[in-house]
């Protein structure tokens, strides 16, 4: 099955989730779905302070990130939006960044390690030989899922010194298991 369709996916504690590729009228489930994620989070998904995407941030999350790329929404068992799941494929068709976001209440229950082992799936199946998910070090629960997934950490070049105070990790995963070259 492509992204492109509907698919139900079921966590490591039976949580089901179904997924789909964003559409323009997910906007206000999405509004609604921010408001229940941490701060923490927040700063985590977009290496930013930004609390609450205003209008024109929502509309990018609902559209493809790139031509090869998927926008998707995780609905929850309660009929609300439990997390966004993203994979944004680079023209050259070679690596694929994945980037995921729950809502605060649903941690730990499997949730971004189920969306993480779809989007590597599906990169792998357009044919991507590197996986990246840039990560801020303090991070502890992402850094710990790419792990226990058999990512392997290289830092960002430059990642210690200011303004780079956080997002100083990528993971990669490389289609025949070797760690690839970064260019």
């Amino acid at each position: 099955m492509t992204l492109l369709d509907r698919e139900q996916l079921v966590t490591r504690t039976g949580l089901r989730l179904d997924v789909r590729p964003a559409r323009s009228e997910d906007e206000r489930a999405l509004a609604a779905f921010f408001a229940k994620v941490t701060p923490e989070d927040m700063r985590f998904r977009f290496l930013s302070t930004l609390r609450a995407p205003g209008h024109d941030q929502l509309v990018a999350l609902i559209e493809k990130p790139s031509a090869d790329g998927e926008s998707l929404i995780a609905w929850g068992e309660d009929g609300a939006v439990a997390a966004t799941a993203v994979l944004a494929g680079d023209a050259a068709g070679e690596r694929a960044e994945a980037a995921i976001l729950l809502r605060g209440d649903l941690k730990g229950q499997g949730i971004g390690w189920t969306l993480l082992e779809r989007l590597v799936a599906e990169a792998r199946s357009r044919g991507y030989s590197v996986i990246e998910s840039l990560e801020d070090r303090a991070n502890h629960a992402a850094l710990q899922v790419e792990n226990d997934m058999g990512f392997d950490v290289a830092p960002v070049e430059g990642g210690d010194s200011p303004p780079l105070a956080w997002g100083d990790h990528f993971f990669y995963y490389s289609a025949d298991g070797t760690i690839p070259q970064r260019g």
